[in-house]
């Protein structure tokens, strides 16, 4: 019986800090893509507006990724 139970914390534990390593490399991923577009306007601020959609669209993509991998390690609690 605590077998069980002692796996369903296990899992629980797992799920949480999975989720976590996702948030926080969805959030460094999302300051380095902010950084990068920042100078990049800075050296470039003609082009300010194709760097800020580029970055809009490739924070987008990071964002989605984050949030997925979050979804999975709440559903590893459920299976």
């Amino acid at each position: 019986m605590f077998g069980i139970l002692a796996a369903e914390a296990i899992t629980g534990i797992g799920a949480s800090i999975g989720a976590a390593i996702a948030a926080i490399g969805a959030g460094i991923g999302i300051g380095k893509i902010g950084a990068a577009a920042m100078e990049a306007i800075a050296r470039q601020p003609e082009a300010a507006g194709d760097i800020r959609s580029n970055m809009i669209v490739i924070a987008a993509l990071v964002e989605g990724v984050a949030l997925f991998a979050v979804i999975v390690c709440i559903l590893a609690l459920f299976v």
